[in-house]
């Protein structure tokens, strides 16, 4: 309804008018014109992106945890790569996920990441952690689960961020989940220890590319 669109427009306003001016860390310019060689559904989602990211950008960690976390969640709807790529296995850069508004968990987890670096979050407190999820409780299905993982200091307890659950909790929380390995931009590890696994960028081949189609949409 037209009114109800200009209240919440006016809403908006006033909410992005409140935060405070934070330089951005990523690039709209970038950003817009590779939505723009994707399609229409890339570009309403990269301006999506863009609000909530400026909305966001003054907030702690873990309000830019929260805000990020539901976005992707809401804006994505979950599909297995063979649904939406014909492929077994295929990690989306964010803009294909927002374009096709249906991704599997990796790509949930890859959007998380770049957005929350893109905030300023720093890449060190940020993992990507391969897990084994048994879904639906005790005694369910064992499968394989990709989540993002956040650090507030080294040694901390990690905050999980989900496709399958709407809240961001703590690891001691997430007795669901058994975790493989784990990688950012810095390193991959056994599990989520400390013990190195070797250099991400050269292991994983499909990192290696998503990490250069996220830095030509802007995600510095």
């Amino acid at each position: 309804m037209p009114y109800l669109r200009a209240v919440a427009a006016l809403a908006l306003v006033v909410l992005l008018a409140a935060v405070p001016h934070v330089p951005q860390a990523w690039d709209v310019a970038r950003m817009n014109a590779a939505a723009q060689k994707i399609g229409p559904r890339a570009m309403d989602g990269a301006k999506a992106l863009q609000v909530v990211l400026q909305a966001a950008s003054a907030l702690d960690d873990e309000g830019k945890l929260l805000v990020v976390n539901q976005f992707f969640n809401r804006r994505i709807v979950f599909r297995d790569d063979i649904e939406v790529w014909r492929q077994v296995d295929y990690w989306a850069s964010p803009l294909e996920a927002l374009d096709k508004g249906q991704g599997d968990c990796e790509d949930y987890a890859i959007a998380k990441y770049f957005s929350l670096v893109a905030l300023g979050v720093p890449v060190s407190k940020l993992r990507m952690v391969y897990v084994r999820a048994q879904i639906g409780g005790p005694g369910g299905a064992v499968q394989a689960h990709m989540v993002l993982a956040y650090y507030a200091s080294a040694g901390a307890e990690p905050l999980i961020l989900d496709n399958l659950i709407s809240d961001v909790r703590p690891a001691t929380r997430r007795p669901d989940l058994a975790p493989v390995f784990s990688f950012n931009g810095e390193g991959l590890w056994q599990g989520v220890g400390v013990q190195s696994a070797g250099d991400p960028v050269a292991r994983l081949s499909r990192w290696r590319e998503v990490l250069g189609k996220a830095f030509a949409e802007g995600f510095n």
